[in-house]
Formats: structure tokens, sequence, C-alpha cells
């Protein structure tokens, strides 16, 4: 019989695997949609199900339980994305982007033009163009 850690688990992953791009980047590869599986709450929903009453739960538990789940995932995307926010906020603050100004400042003076680009986007591509 499942426990309710897997179904915790098994939750966190279908909205994962959602979030995450992982059931569309699969679809894009068979190049066939999966309406089931393309929703963080519908593939909560059934994945929950098939796998509580597989185990041995009675259907009418095993309903709650995946209803349960599926209203859980609404939130866990929502919480997710607002992560991916806070991420990008931070991401942002940390590694600031090239405005107008710099843009202007930088034509004047190409061989600064490595120290406006974000840290994680200097790599060996940047550095062979700037040899020419």
């Amino acid at each position: 019989m499942m426990h309710w850690n897997d179904i915790a688990m098994l939750t966190f992953s279908c909205v994962s695997a959602n979030h995450l791009g992982l059931i569309s980047a699969m679809e894009k590869v068979i190049r066939h949609s999966i309406p089931i599986a393309n929703c963080p709450k519908c593939f909560t929903f059934w994945m929950v199900l098939a796998t509580t009453y597989l185990s041995g739960w009675n259907m009418i538990a095993s309903l709650a339980i995946s209803f349960l789940c599926a209203y859980l995932a609404i939130w866990l995307e929502l919480l997710m994305g607002f992560i991916d926010l806070q991420f990008q906020k931070l991401y942002e603050t940390l590694y600031p982007t090239t405005d107008i100004t710099d843009s202007a400042t930088t034509a004047d003076h190409p061989s600064d033009t490595n120290s406006t680009l974000p840290h994680l986007s200097q790599g060996k591509d940047n550095t062979e163009a700037n040899k020419d």
C-alpha cells in the first residue's frame, strides 16, 4: 500500500515535470500532444489515482486523495512560479544586463565589452569574438 510520503513525492514529481518543461519537451520529441500529462493538476490526479488504486487502496479513498493532490498541485505550481520570479529578480541583481547607456560607452571602448556582459554568458564564444 502506498504511504503518504510516496503520494507527496508523486505529486511533486508530476508538477515539477510540467513546470520544468519536461512534458512539453517530450511532446516535441514524439510529435504528439499528451493532454493529460501536460496539465499539472490532471497529471497529478490521474497518476495518484492509478498508483493508489493499483497499490491496494479502495476506489473512494483513491479518488479522494487524487482530488486533494490535484488541488494541491495547483498551489504547488503557483509556488514554483513565485520561486522562479524571485530567482529571476535575484539573478538580474547579481548579473545586470547591458542597458542603452552602457552600450554607448562600450561602443567607444570595444575592449571593455566583456565587462558589461553577465558573468554566466561570458564564454569561449565571447573571448574568440573579441580577438578580431
